[in-house]
This record gives C-alpha cells, structure tokens and sequence, in this order.
C-alpha cells in the first residue's frame, strides 16, 4: 500500500466527519510521527523509518571514519 493510500485508510476515511480544519491538522500530525517514528515497515527490515534512517547514518559514519 502507499503511503498517501494508507493515510487515507487509516486517517481520513476512518476518523472522520471532521468538526473543522483545525482538527483534521492535529490528526494528520500525530498520524506522520506515528508512521515515522513507531510503525514497523517490512520495506524497511520491518523497522520505522526514524530507526532506519538513524542505523544508516551510523553505518555511514562508521565507515567514513575507517
């Protein structure tokens, strides 16, 4: 599934009607902390993607510095 895909399903169509804009705001920024900081993505070695993006850093820098 995408990402705007499971955004939809996942926020919009399951969350709503909506009071107001405001709303919808706040939900969509706890919805993208939670998908880059908690949410497994088997893409990624079954890692968030904060994680993976940290343990690629550190691979690089380790690398750079040998």
């Amino acid at each position: 599934m995408t990402l705007n895909g499971s955004f939809e399903a996942e926020l919009i169509d399951h969350h709503g009607p909506w009071r107001d804009a405001g709303q919808v705001q706040r939900a969509v920024v706890q919805w993208v902390g939670r998908h880059n900081t908690e949410r497994l993505q088997s893409a990624l070695g079954h890692l968030p993607p904060e994680e993976f993006e940290a343990r690629h850093h550190r691979s690089q820098a380790t690398t750079n510095t040998a």
